[in-house]
């Protein structure tokens, strides 16, 4: 498959997926004799694999130092397990910073009349 068929398949832009290789987050693609990349089904696990770790929040850094252990072998089983919880708990507390957030903006709405406006009229106009 050429990587038009594949980005179509696969649901991920042709930049992404040339990206992806370039980066090492899939193994290096063969090419056919007009050096046109030649994609066959363990290229699309390798981009379905990356992309499943992605949308799982998997920062790019994280996920290459992922792969490298995995090329290592089963030895590294445990930091890999390891490396994921520490993005689980990073992620847990972007969530809990958003959530903050989301609490506090839903309040000033919930009371707008007597939260917002009263704390606007303290603050001077700009001149």
């Amino acid at each position: 498959m050429n990587i038009k068929m594949v980005s179509k398949e696969t649901n991920v832009s042709a930049d992404t997926i040339r990206y992806y290789e370039r980066i090492g987050l899939i193994p290096p693609v063969k090419r056919n004799e007009n050096g046109v990349r030649d994609f066959d089904d363990e290229d699309l696990r390798w981009i379905a694999f990356s992309r499943c770790m992605r949308d799982a929040g998997m920062p790019i850094e994280a996920l290459i130092e992922y792969l490298q252990l995995f090329r290592i072998g089963d030895s590294t089983i445990q930091a890999r397990v390891d490396l994921l919880r520490e993005q689980r708990n990073d992620l847990q507390d972007r969530i809990d910073v958003m959530q903050h957030a989301l609490d506090r903006l839903n309040f000033k709405i919930e009371n707008y009349q007597s939260h917002m406006v009263a704390a606007e009229k303290k603050l001077k106009p700009f001149e």
